[in-house]
């Protein structure tokens, strides 16, 4: 009975700490999908960019610290480890693992739109779109772990061609040209939390600013970090 109470109290530890996931999306300019950021049992965010490539990691910052910190990440001071010479072409000189974490990539012998891309974060498995899927998002992440990933197409409005779309089930929309002029293509609506911003008919200082919404919008689990 006890052997059994500890291999149980054991595995309630041990899985959970194996388990990363999708955590941050990031829009630069309110508009521009710049970043997927996964967080690891070590509190390590790990940011990928919508092709499939580590773009950078780190220890995230108190927002507040140092005043309104744009996403900055303090440096991770424990190990990290690379592929090498006897890696897949793929592979090599790429990031292995940060802490706990290890990262697999697709080989060099994998489609074109899958090769040398982020194969794996942790136990999060990552997929792409292919060379024959629309102009507009081919090559770009396609799912991560339980979450698909969507864009619009080339036969959208030319303001939000290649916009994200949605991610799992929380959906964007953006402002267009015919809504409004000054904040065209800028996030309208994340998940059903509306975005307002001042247009033409407020004061010239204000236009373009922020008047509704929030700069980290956590919607079904994943912060939306907006950017501008």
């Amino acid at each position: 009975m006890k052997k059994h109470f500890l291999s149980l109290l054991l595995a309630c530890i041990t899985v959970p700490a194996l388990a990363q996931s999708l955590s941050q999306v990031s829009l630069t300019g309110a508009s521009t999908l710049s970043y997927f950021a996964f967080t690891t049992d070590q509190q390590v965010v790990i940011r990928i960019s919508p092709e499939g490539n580590v773009i950078e990691w780190g220890m995230e910052m108190q927002p507040g610290r140092m005043g309104f910190y744009q996403g900055k990440l303090d440096p991770y001071m424990g190990r990290v480890d690379y592929y090498g010479a006897e890696a897949d072409p793929g592979m090599r000189g790429k990031v292995k693992s940060i802490g706990t974490c290890n990262i697999t990539y697709y080989s060099s012998t994998q489609p074109a739109m899958q090769k040398g891309k982020v194969k794996s974060i942790g136990s999060a498995m990552l997929d792409y779109y292919m060379d024959y899927d629309n102009e507009s998002y081919k090559g770009k992440l396609k799912s991560t772990g339980s979450n698909s990933i969507a864009y619009y197409a080339s036969y959208d409005n030319e303001t939000l061609r290649g916009k994200l779309k949605s991610v799992g089930n929380t959906n964007l929309t953006y402002y267009t040209a015919m809504e409004d002029k000054i904040n065209k293509g800028k996030i309208k609506n994340i998940g059903g939390y509306p975005y307002v911003w001042y247009n033409e008919f407020d004061k010239k200082e204000l236009q373009g600013a922020m008047k509704t919404g929030n700069n980290a919008q956590k919607v079904n689990g994943i912060t939306f970090n907006i950017w501008f």
